[in-house]
């Protein structure tokens, strides 16, 4: 089981109604794009941190060891932004490098910092929903958004899947280790490349044989699953509601006040 299905799995949100914690999700990951707001981002990531944290119960330092890893690829990924090589001077700061400058300006920081801070606030909201809710949840919530039956029944097959060659990676790598597999460079490439054929090997005849096995009992098309019943909770679709107006006024306030100052 992945590290994320076993936290969902302790949230103190677990028996929350998956239906609530999705649209609270989107609410918030919409108005984000909608505004591009440093302040609405920041104010977002901190409610986040409450809710996983303070609500859901996740350990406070895990919880920022998982915000890391996006930070990390976001970095390199804007690093464009804050860092350029010209032969002109550009506003924020200027490092000559013989007839070059190594330079950035104070538009290219700005956006770098903007699209970070909503990239982050959004994957925040996106570990609300992952953290505190099961994946049949999810899938049940889909299925009531009423999504295509092609795009939910691929998403069970690939979660099903991701456990099963996550599986059979592990117990190669170990065979592989037991006979020095990657006692250096070059053996190691060679054992990751052999891995990775039997891997590939192994996922089609797995999923050959899961297919015949649906076959087998009587499938016509769909996928069905038990789902859990979940009360309403008034109180929750009240805040979230308020939630959604207050930024929805932010966002307003910020296009009107970009639009005045242009």
């Amino acid at each position: 089981m992945l590290t994320i299905d076993k936290l969902c799995y302790y949230s103190k949100l677990r028996y929350v109604n998956p239906a609530e914690k999705a649209l609270y999700t989107m609410v918030t990951i919409i108005m984000l794009i909608a505004s591009r707001s440093v302040i609405m981002a920041a104010a977002i990531l901190v409610l986040n941190y409450y809710l996983n944290v303070y609500k859901g119960g996740l350990n406070g330092k895990r919880y920022r060891v998982l915000l890391t890893w996006p930070l990390s690829f976001l970095i390199f990924g804007t690093i464009a932004l804050f860092v350029n090589i010209s032969g002109t001077k550009l506003d924020l700061y200027a490092i000559p490098i013989g007839s070059f400058y190594l330079t950035g300006s104070k538009i290219g920081m700005w956006q770098g910092v903007q699209l970070i801070m909503t990239a982050m606030a959004a994957v925040s909201s996106l570990y609300f929903l992952s953290l505190n809710t099961t994946m049949p949840d999810i899938i049940s919530v889909l299925r009531k958004c009423k999504l295509p039956k092609i795009f939910v029944e691929l998403m069970m097959l690939i979660y099903r899947f991701i456990f099963i060659l996550m599986n059979v990676a592990a117990n190669i790598t170990v065979s592989q280790k037991s006979r020095l597999g990657y006692r250096n460079y070059k053996t190691s490439i060679k054992s990751f490349a052999a891995m990775l054929s039997a891997l590939f090997i192994n996922s089609m005849r797995r999923s050959n044989n899961l297919f015949d096995a649906m076959e087998a009992r009587g499938y016509d098309g769909e996928l069905r699953m038990i789902e859990e019943h979940y009360e309403q909770n008034r109180r929750t679709m009240w805040l979230i509601g308020c939630l959604g107006v207050v930024l929805l006024a932010v966002t307003v306030w910020i296009k009107v006040e970009s639009v005045i100052y242009i």
